[in-house]
This record gives C-alpha cells, sequence and structure tokens, in this order.
C-alpha cells in the first residue's frame, strides 16, 4: 500500500467542519433561489377556500354538538323519570 504524501494529508479538524458549514449555507440559498411565490389573486383565493371550509367544519362541530346535547338532554329526562 502507498504512503500518503505530506501534501496529502486530510485538513484539520476546524478546516472540515468550516467547509461543511460553507457548503451547507450555499445549499440553502441555492435552494431559496428555486422558491416560486404564488401570485396575489392564487393566495387571495385559497384564503377564501380556508375561511370557507373553516366556517363549513364550525358549523358541523356547531350542529353535532347541539344534537348530541340535545339527545343527552332527553336520555336524562328519561332516566330522571
Amino acid at each position: 500500500m502507498a504512503k500518503k504524501k505530506a501534501d496529502e494529508k486530510n485538513p484539520n479538524i476546524f478546516a472540515r467542519i468550516g467547509k461543511n458549514i460553507s457548503g451547507f449555507f450555499r445549499d440553502i440559498i441555492r435552494e431559496i433561489k428555486k422558491i416560486v411565490w404564488p401570485s396575489p389573486k392564487a393566495t387571495f383565493r385559497n384564503t377564501g377556500i380556508v375561511l370557507l371550509v373553516m366556517l363549513v367544519t364550525g358549523l358541523v362541530i356547531f350542529g353535532l354538538d347541539t344534537g348530541l346535547h340535545a339527545l343527552f338532554g332527553l336520555v336524562m329526562d328519561l332516566a330522571g323519570n
């Protein structure tokens, strides 16, 4: 097996860590450049859809809660008599 030359030795730990950290931030910048932001029109449309789904879900939960509360009241009235 051939021995490594003096100039082929591994850099010290601090040089390797610095190289890894700088590579990490280079990758972050590269990925940030790939982001495609939605248009204002798409943002408002999606916001409207989210609000509509929240309203419908709230109404369904309110209806179930009210119905189950009334059913529980009937059961308790029957049990009390």
